[in-house]
């Protein structure tokens, strides 16, 4: 049975990127001898500037983004139950993304290397500010949040195991929590102390400030995990990114599994850049991320080892060419960039030796 693969778009420069996707990972899958069929998602969901764009007022605005948030999240119970593993989504309105993160448990997760250290960041996308309620008052906005001691466990969970597949024979050197934990009456502490006990596992609950600090003083310390609320990790990751990442957050793709039961385990995968809206229909949106997010999609959950390799050679090869989109520093436009990408990928010979591996 010929895997399938969930495509979701948003409105900015979602169209395009959603094209690019679907070439690079057909020209894999074909290079493969394969077959994968996408489904795609018949709604286009808002960005936050379509959603501004819109000549109504906040009640208008707030039914918009929970209809969005409700197609989104029975899209992806849908594909979970039959049996996708994977879905590649483009940017969408961020308050309708974590209304559906909320329901459907979220995390996202990054590895970052540096030297001979690495790090995995475990962002908990299910609970906290952003994934709050608002209510509306004249001149008055209050918005109200949870955090559950289920919901943290179940994080925890998941990055011990996570970190047990990213260091095989290892493991998690330390464990770092890094939340507002004084806000919440001592009940976090209490957690993740009977978190740590039952994996055997140090896990430690620090201020976000005091993880900054350590970082900037000694930088990265092998193996270590940080299980990181949403309002820290939203600005960190992209700092993590480029001061031990060694790459600009708009060429990296990322991703999202969801810990709902009825989800299996659905992987989202996302560009970390955002919907660019004001390049929309311009050809100028660089397709770095997308791209990688193919090559993943392809050698993780499409049956195409070596396809993550042979694409960063692609995209090497590439830029040494001289192509690229303009915040690249190029004047080429996407599908000029993306042809060529593919054009490299065409003179490559897929070698599974190349193979990466397989992580849920």
């Amino acid at each position: 049975m010929k895997p399938v693969i969930g495509l979701a778009v948003g409105r900015g420069t979602g169209a395009e990127l959603a094209t690019v996707f679907q070439q690079v990972l057909g020209r894999i899958a074909k290079l493969h001898r394969t077959d994968i069929e996408i489904v795609r998602s018949p709604r286009t969901y808002h960005s936050y500037v379509s959603l501004k764009a819109e000549e109504g007022d906040v009640e208008r605005i707030g039914r918009l983004t929970h209809e969005d948030a409700t197609h989104y999240e029975e899209f992806c119970r849908e594909q979970a139950r039959l049996g996708t593993a994977a879905v590649f989504r483009t940017a969408i309105n961020a308050q309708s993304l974590y209304l559906v993160r909320q329901r459907l448990q979220a995390v996202k997760v990054e590895p970052i290397a540096a030297g001979d250290a690495s790090l995995l960041l475990v962002r908990d996308e299910a609970q906290g500010f952003y994934t709050g309620e608002n209510r509306h008052s004249p001149g008055l906005v209050t918005r109200t949040m949870e955090f559950s001691r289920e919901i943290t466990e179940k994080i925890l969970d998941f990055a011990v195991r996570r970190a047990r597949q990213e260091w095989p024979g290892h493991g998690p050197e330390r464990v770092v929590m890094a939340y507002k934990f004084h806000l919440l009456d001592g009940a976090l502490d209490d957690w993740v102390a009977e978190s740590s006990a039952r994996h055997g596992t140090p896990v430690r609950l620090f201020q976000p400030d005091t993880v900054n600090r350590n970082l900037i003083t000694h930088g990265l310390a092998d193996r270590t995990v940080i299980v990181a609320s949403n309002e820290w990790a939203d600005i960190m990751h992209v700092v993590l990114l480029d001061r031990f990442g060694e790459e600009r957050q708009e060429n990296r793709c990322t991703q999202n599994v969801y810990l709902h039961p009825a989800l299996n385990g659905l992987v989202e995968y996302q560009t970390v850049h955002g919907s660019a809206d004001d390049l929309e229909g311009t050809g100028r949106v660089n397709p770095t991320a997308t791209v990688r997010a193919a090559a993943q999609i392809a050698e993780l959950h499409g049956g195409c080892p070596g396809a993550v390799r042979a694409t960063e050679r692609a995209l090497a090869a590439v830029l040494d060419q001289g192509i690229s989109t303009p915040d690249l520093g190029g004047r080429h436009s996407t599908g000029a960039m993306v042809d060529a990408v593919l054009d490299a990928l065409d003179a490559e010979e897929p070698d599974p030796t190349d193979a990466l591996a397989t992580r849920s």
